[in-house]
């Protein structure tokens, strides 16, 4: 069993946007896992066993086809692996393989199921997650076919950063080329462009983004829509609930 209380709370911003009765009832499931490297936690048309609420590190969701990949999607500290389960999708469309080592705390999907039920604030919260998610994906698509190299190059790096809560990505050019669908040599000459700019560094394996806003305006407008569908899961469920009813548009 995992104790919480007011001053140990979870880092994973879904877990920690509950009241603590509602955390108080997911944490007799939750186990902490170790997120290794190249770690597997779901496969395309396999049923999924338990969702992964992810305190650190990076996750990939990918499409994988014809020995290919495209990514279209990145979990950090921020969400959930599984998640897609509750949009009805028991049996994943897409790989998820950790991309850059952490911790998460796993729950079998049934017990998660159980909590929901019971906690109305539980299922919304990780429902609007869920969504969120959902329209991250659905825009890297669109982004694929819409929006040139250098500005989906930016959106990838900002992105990234959010998830992972760091301006350091130990990532290679050689994973962007094959995660973004995108020739190496141009996503070289790109990142040539943006440290002549000021705005990342590179050393071997690793990328220092030096200038956050100035990355974010190269970006193509698929980052502030990402962005943005994620910005809730920045404040508690009751917050943004308060927020919804004010505005009108909570129904």
């Amino acid at each position: 069993m995992l104790a919480y209380s007011k001053k140990t709370r979870a880092r994973n911003r879904i877990l920690a946007g509950l009241g603590l009765s509602e955390l108080a009832s997911l944490s007799a499931f939750l186990e902490p896992v170790d997120l290794r490297e190249r770690m597997v936690l779901q496969e395309p048309k396999r049923r999924m066993e338990h969702v992964y609420f992810v305190e650190s590190g990076l996750v990939s969701l990918r499409t994988v086809a014809a020995g290919t990949i495209l990514e279209t999607a990145v979990v950090g500290y921020r969400g959930a692996v599984g998640a897609s389960i509750l949009l009805g999708e028991y049996f994943p469309t897409r790989q998820s393989i950790v991309l850059l080592p952490g911790t998460a705390l796993r729950i079998h999907f049934d017990n998660l199921r159980r909590v929901m039920n019971e906690c109305a604030q539980v299922q919304e919260y990780i429902g609007r997650y869920a969504r969120a998610l959902d329209l991250h994906n659905a825009q890297a698509g669109l982004c694929g076919v819409r929006h040139r190299h250098e500005q989906r190059l930016a959106c990838w790096l900002c992105l990234a950063s959010d998830a992972l809560d760091n301006h350091i990505l130990p990532v290679t050019h050689d994973y962007l080329s094959h995660a973004l669908g995108l020739r190496r040599p141009g996503v070289t000459e790109a990142l040539i462009r943006f440290e002549d700019q000021g705005l990342i560094r590179k050393r071997r394996g690793v990328l220092h983004i030096d200038d956050h806003i100035g990355l974010r305006q190269k970006a193509c407008s698929c980052y502030g829509i990402i962005a943005d569908a994620y910005a809730p899961l920045e404040r508690p469920a009751e917050d943004v609930h308060q927020s919804e009813v004010s505005d009108g548009q909570f129904q």
